[in-house]
């Protein structure tokens, strides 16, 4: 598929109750009364509620229910360079499994907001999307659950293309960032709501919740109401609520965002072991790179709505794509350096490093380009000059507990480094290499 990340693993898994009438859809309820009410990013900076997106049609807006009785879209009239699209209505089907995007772009009025997304996820997977704050990753979500209309390209889940059916008529389910519960209903009742929606019987209702209570811990608190809970247990009920209706895709916005730090860790965990008993297709939003590397089968990394990355945490982690990602997702920084027969020079020729202290092939003639990646463990510190190192100037150093991180200038480029050594800001120290790190082929040398 054209445009699709790089590193996808094709893996097909069974997935129990594969078999079901997939014409049956759960009614996405309630969560979306508190999604349409937050406002929407837009990229050029502008805040504008999501309830002004909204299609307009007989009967359109939210009933006493919560329920989506409209469509949203992001651009009025039919998607760019289509042909008009007969609304509300499923697409042919298409013989690829799992979760298909397909050259997904959406607009903000005249402002894009994603352009040419392709992302595919295979049953059972979890996707997370990362970036910073106006990147996309949440109108991806929207555009997912349908409750934004893509301008461009296609939604397609287990070979439906669902890119014209309305949010109630997908097998979706959505924790968003702030849980959405019901005050006024229990934990008991917060979970069975889309039982209850679905027609589903009380008997069958009571064996599902029950099982679903002890499954995420929740068993004692099943008669409380959201304001009794702590914010660590309001996310379990939401996304046991989300599990409830055995939804195809599972789509969880920022879900530890709202967690004290303390609780992060201990949740993150937490979380990762409810999803990997779910047969669903996970995707998770987060702008935390360690959330997005722990919880994910595959890591899609966004900047100003375009993919840049995408594959699996480990693939990312050991050559991201360019010096965003590396920053970004690695906290690293790409130098370039040029290789010759004697040794690796990287910032202008300031820092002569022997082949011996990095990972990089010796050119068979003459010279090449490359690029060195330096994490903040790639570096020592040392108030001495020695054979391989290179002088530097403390910018900042932050004393956080177990080290110290630095910011060091070399040549007019920042690097971060971590060390357990007393560091002082505005000094000079020479920085040598440790643990062999990577030297990448420069981009422009492979295109050559």
């Amino acid at each position: 598929m054209a445009g699709a990340g790089h590193g996808h693993r094709a893996v097909q898994r069974h997935r129990p109750g594969a078999g079901r009438d997939h014409r049956l859809r759960p009614v996405l309820r309630g969560v979306q009364h508190q999604l349409l009410h937050q406002p929407a990013c837009r990229p050029d900076g502008a805040v504008r509620p999501v309830r002004r997106l909204l299609h307009p049609a007989p009967g359109a807006g939210l009933g006493q229910d919560g329920a989506v009785h409209a469509l949203p879209r992001a651009r009025a009239g039919p998607p760019r360079g289509r042909p008009a699209h007969p609304l509300d209505q499923e697409g042919p089907p298409v013989s690829e499994s799992g979760l298909v995007i397909d050259d997904l772009s959406v607009d903000y009025d005249s402002t894009r907001a994603v352009s040419g997304l392709s992302l595919h996820v295979p049953d059972g997977q979890t996707l997370a999307i990362v970036g910073p704050s106006g990147c996309g990753k949440s109108t991806v979500l929207r555009t997912i659950a349908g409750l934004t209309r893509p301008a461009e390209g296609r939604v397609v889940v287990g070979g439906r293309d669902l890119t014209h059916v309305p949010a109630s008529a997908r097998d979706v389910g959505l924790v968003p960032q702030n849980y959405a519960l019901f005050p006024h209903l229990s934990v008991r009742g917060n979970i069975e709501y889309g039982l209850k929606a679905r027609g589903v019987d009380k008997v069958a209702r009571r064996e599902a919740v029950d099982r679903l209570l002890a499954f995420t811990e929740l068993t004692p608190l099943a008669q409380r109401r959201p304001s009794q809970l702590s914010g660590g247990q309001r996310q379990r009920v939401a996304l046991a609520r989300a599990m409830a209706i055995e939804p195809s895709v599972l789509l969880l916005d920022e879900p530890l965002a709202a967690l004290d730090p303390q609780l992060r860790g201990a949740m993150r965990r937490q979380l990762l072991d409810l999803l990997g008993a779910t047969t669903s297709i996970n995707v998770i939003v987060t702008h935390d790179r360690h959330e997005a590397l722990s919880m994910a089968d595959v890591v899609a990394v966004m900047r100003d709505g375009r993919l840049v990355q995408a594959g699996s945490p480990r693939e990312l982690w050991q050559a991201p794509a360019d010096a965003f990602v590396a920053d970004f997702l690695c906290g690293a920084t790409y130098v370039d350096v040029v290789l010759d027969q004697d040794a690796v020079h990287a910032f202008d020729g300031r820092w002569a490093i022997p082949y011996a202290a990095v990972d990089a092939a010796r050119p068979a003639t003459g010279r090449a380009r490359g690029r060195l990646l330096l994490r903040p463990d790639s570096l020592v510190l040392s108030e001495h000059r020695g054979t391989g190192t290179v002088p530097a100037l403390v910018r900042h150093a932050e004393f956080v507990g177990e080290s110290t991180l630095v910011t060091l200038e070399v040549a007019g480029t920042a690097v971060s480094v971590r060390t357990d050594q007393p560091v002082t800001t505005g000094t000079t120290v020479h920085a040598g290499l440790a643990g062999r790190p990577v030297a990448h082929p420069h981009p422009e040398e492979i295109a050559a």
